[in-house]
């Protein structure tokens, strides 16, 4: 970060290579569970274009510390995983319109037949609206929240990041977990 803020050119790059590796084990966990989506964006696409954001927010943003710099990690990979969700949500997407579960692939007509709730578009349109749920969690608990469920820390390393205990981002954590268990009504995403 001292590099960065020093304005070492070098400095950026070796906080993105080590930023990517993270954001890729993210969006491929994210992805798994919608494999419709999954089919026209990869895991690769997704890193990408968060990769892109992430560039270009710290083009404008300098972070002062390991923990506004995952912060704005974490905001970039939710307004990708956001904008995703809403541009194969719409029932007039070209995507709507393909067979992705084993079209064409010998898999048993079982397989085939059997319902993908992610390629229905409130399906997806519940996913952006996990994610917007999420923005709208209050500041701690948000941060928390983005260092464990985009970034992939564990609370240990979340509260090293914040420089709180383990006991406040336990207590973050818990905190945003029932505000969006509440303003989802005890429902999980795509369900």
């Amino acid at each position: 970060m001292a590099r960065l803020r020093a304005g070492d050119p070098g400095a950026l790059n070796d906080l993105i290579t080590r930023t990517g590796a993270r954001l890729e084990v993210l969006a491929r966990r994210m992805l798994r569970d919608y494999p419709r989506v999954r089919r026209w964006a990869q895991t690769g696409d997704v890193l990408q274009n968060a990769l892109i954001r992430l560039c270009r927010a710290l083009e404008q943003v300098r972070p002062e510390s390991a923990r506004d710099f995952f912060a704005l990690a974490t905001v970039q990979v939710r307004r990708e995983l956001i904008d995703l969700a809403r541009h194969f949500g719409g029932r007039e997407n070209g995507a709507a319109h393909h067979e992705s579960a084993g079209a064409g692939t010998g898999a048993p007509a079982a397989d085939r037949d059997s319902p993908d709730l992610t390629h229905d578009p409130a399906a997806v349109a519940d996913w952006a609206e996990f994610h917007d749920q999420v923005a709208a969690l209050p500041d701690d608990d948000r941060e928390a929240f983005g260092l464990i469920f985009y970034q992939g820390l564990t609370q240990e390393e979340a509260a090293e990041v914040l420089g709180v205990s383990v006991r406040t981002v336990q207590r973050r954590w818990q905190g945003a977990m029932l505000a969006l268990h509440r303003a989802r009504n005890g429902e999980a995403p795509g369900t």
